[in-house]
This record gives structure tokens, sequence and C-alpha cells, in this order.
């Protein structure tokens, strides 16, 4: 089994203001994935009970009697689709977000093998062979406010599940005193002061994948 890589090499967890990002960098329609990556990582979040996310920044991989393997597991890149679906790390079993690297060309071939139910019945495809579940879901602002553009989410199982678990990942960071910290900023009025992760459009660069998750060009 692949080791995980050192974390030395990795990048800081970056924030930036939220009515900077939105106004500048961010499409407000289609179907986009924004995400915080470089050459080598990409940034994915889950939320979890404390039990599962102790193990999980302990041992820096997934796993322990918590995490089931059998279960699809979902990832996300956009930060505020994350607080949108853990409700800011306030809702049961969702009261710590992490924040995962994993390997760009793991983040790709995830992608790359990523159905819709309308596009795996195209390809003639078993639901037992999808191991990646695709849904473009609406994104939301801070205060949950859904927006036009649409953000994506990634059910993983079986053999992809274990290698993204195991394999792909090179650090994984618990954000919930971010999180937390920012829940007062959540008003209309305190908006222009609140900072969240630092994202951009992710390029898919295989017209394959492009094709099929059916991701929109700018």
């Amino acid at each position: 089994m692949m080791m995980a890589a050192s974390t030395s090499t990795i990048e800081e967890w970056k924030t930036e203001k939220y009515v900077d990002q939105k106004q500048t960098n961010w499409p407000n329609i289609g179907k986009h994935i924004l995400a915080q990556y470089d050459e080598d990582s990409v940034v994915v979040y889950q939320a979890f009970c404390p039990e599962i996310a102790d193990y999980a920044t302990t041992n820096q991989r997934f796993g322990g009697p918590k995490f089931s393997f059998t279960r699809m597991s979902w990832i996300k890149t956009n930060f505020l689709w994350m607080m949108y679906r853990c409700g800011w790390a306030s809702k049961p079993n969702q009261e710590h977000v992490l924040a995962i690297w994993i390997k760009r060309d793991g983040f790709d071939e995830i992608l790359s093998k990523a159905y819709t139910p309308g596009t795996q019945k195209q390809a003639n495809v078993s639901k037992d062979d999808v191991l990646v579940r695709l849904q473009w879901d609406p994104d939301h602002t801070p205060d949950g406010t859904k927006e036009q553009r649409r953000a994506i989410q990634l059910g993983l199982k079986g053999e992809i599940l274990k290698k993204y678990a195991t394999e792909y990942i090179l650090k994984i960071e618990d954000i919930t005193p971010f999180v937390l910290s920012k829940r007062p900023l959540l008003t209309e009025k305190k908006m222009q002061h609140l900072n969240v992760a630092q994202e951009r459009v992710y390029p898919v660069q295989d017209d394959r994948t492009a094709e099929l998750i059916g991701v929109d060009k700018i």
C-alpha cells in the first residue's frame, strides 16, 4: 500500500474574503468545480463525528472502528457547499470539518469515473459498476441562500473509496475552529468581513472527463 506523502511540502490552507471571490473569481451560473488546488493537490471537504475526525487527523488517513468502507462516502471541493451541508459544523455526526489534500491525479481519476444516473444509463453501465456517483447541486451563499451556480458532490465506494482513504491523501487538517469562528459573520451586514476558503474554477483538462461529468466551460 502506498504511504501518504510528507505534509512538509503541502501548502497551507488559504482563505480569502467571500465578497471579493464572489465578485471577481466565481461564475454566477453553470456547473463549475470551485476548489483550492495547485499543481500537485486538490483540497476536498468532509464532515464527521469526533471519533472519525480524530482518527483521520492522527493517522492522516481514514479508517478506525467508526469509518465504513462499505458505505458510499461523499466529498466536496466547495467549502460553502460543505458548510451548507453540515450547518457550519452544527449538525449531528458532522461536528468536525476536515480539509483533505489529495493528489491531483487521484482527483482527476475520481472525476473520470463519475456518473450521474443519466450518464450511467447512456453509457449502459450497471449500478454495481459505478464507483463514483456525481451530483450537481445548487451552490449556496454563506447564509444558506441558493445560488444559480451548481456545485459538485462526489460519492465514492469500493476500490476508489479505498484508494481515496488510504493512498490519495497527502494531508488532513481539522478546520472546525475556523468554521466555528465564522458563524457570527453569517448575516448580510457582517458578510463583507467573512473569509472563506480561497477557491478558483478547477480546469478539467481531459475532454472525455469534461464531457462525462457535464462541467461547463467559462
